[in-house]
């Protein structure tokens, strides 16, 4: 759907844990958006004011709980911040002619298809796609990592002629991300030796590999696979971080690998190097930041690292998980103008204008 260029585009947000939460504020700030409702799935919510729900004064918003009441809103987009994806209000919402914007598990839509069936037992991105021609609206996913952390890997390519292997690596404590919900399903806190740990990680961190299949679209190679491999540190001690407990031989850290391979030999990769607490055997060199590693002519080595504002105590733990929940969803409110302007369908990175990826100056004065 297109937005007049001299309005601000009107969004409806779904979802206000702990990455919606953040982009609440940071949409009341942004000069070109306007927050015109809330879907909340916790009732709880239903009814309050946006604002309040967020921890800010009241903003004028108040959350629904409904499909219909986004439709019925007639916003230019959904931006959908869910710990997992809804396809049923992502197929819907798409159909009325409503564009979406979202920030969980999709990419390229090659790990929903493979992973997680469509009750159809059609490819998910064949329905959304057929959404997108029905309502001529637009659809794409992006983040922090998968996402950025990937268009970075390809914008430090400028500069290389010769590529070998193109690597991305989030070096991260994943401590402040507090979400135990997503950590139970990625199995910390379980034996290191359970044999279903690397399945489980697998499962639920097979979006990277689309991020590897973005990245070779970019490039113009082609893989024959992209593989999974896990490497899982076990808790030397009883870890209690107050909101999730880590018994003793648990997973309390990880380095996961997916490689994009090419006649036998990796060529582009993303790795995951998390930890939940420095007490692991084995643990890695957490580096607080995303990396991006070109093996080439030249060689690139580059780090991307995310810090408050200044002025803000860095020496609290909300800060450092504020933050994370921000560099997750701004990606996807810069970009929504880009979106809105698009062709009907679904995008990926590779799809974007360079300005589609750029953040925003503060107003004067501000």
């Amino acid at each position: 759907m297109n937005s007049a260029p001299d309005r601000p585009v009107r969004v409806f947000q779904v979802a206000s844990g702990n990455v919606g939460t953040e982009m609440i504020k940071r949409i009341g700030r942004h000069p070109d958006l306007e927050l015109v409702g809330l879907h909340c799935y916790s009732p709880e919510k239903i009814g309050r004011d946006a604002g309040e729900i967020a921890g800010l004064a009241p903003i004028g918003v108040r959350a629904t709980g409904t499909i219909a009441e986004i439709i019925e809103a007639r916003p230019d987009v959904v931006t959908f911040h869910g710990v997992f994806p809804d396809e049923a209000l992502y197929e819907k919402v798409l159909e009325a002619g409503i564009d979406i914007v979202t920030t969980a598990d999709w990419i390229t839509g090659h790990h929903r298809d493979r992973n997680h069936p469509h009750p159809s037992g059609k490819p998910v991105s064949e329905v959304l796609a057929d959404a997108c021609r029905r309502g001529s609206s637009t659809f794409y996913g992006t983040g922090m990592n998968p996402g950025l952390n990937q268009i970075l890997g390809v914008v430090h390519s400028a500069d290389v002629s010769e590529i070998e292997n193109v690597t991305t690596i989030e070096s991260v404590d994943v401590s402040c991300h507090h979400s135990a919900e997503t950590w139970r399903e990625v199995g910390y806190g379980r034996p290191v030796g359970d044999p279903d740990l690397p399945a489980m990680l697998e499962k639920y961190t097979r979006v990277f590999g689309d991020a590897v299949y973005l990245m070779a679209d970019c490039f113009g190679l082609e893989l024959d696979d992209v593989t999974f491999s896990a490497e899982l540190g076990a808790c030397t001690k009883d870890v209690d971080l107050g909101w999730y407990r880590l018994p003793k031989g648990s997973l309390g850290s990880n380095y996961l690998k997916y490689q994009g391979i090419v006649d036998g030999v990796p060529r582009i990769e993303t790795h995951l190097e998390w930890q939940m607490t420095p007490h692991t055997d084995p643990k890695w060199d957490i580096k607080g930041c995303y990396v991006t590693k070109i093996q080439g002519d030249p060689c690139i080595y580059s780090k991307h690292q995310v810090l408050p504002k200044p002025g803000t105590d860095f020496s609290s733990v909300e800060a450092f998980a504020s933050i994370g929940m921000t560099v997750t969803g701004l990606p996807a409110l810069n970009v929504i103008r880009s979106v809105v302007a698009a062709p009907p369908g679904i995008l990926t990175s590779a799809d974007v204008p360079l300005r589609g990826f750029a953040g925003r100056f503060a107003n004067s004065g501000a």
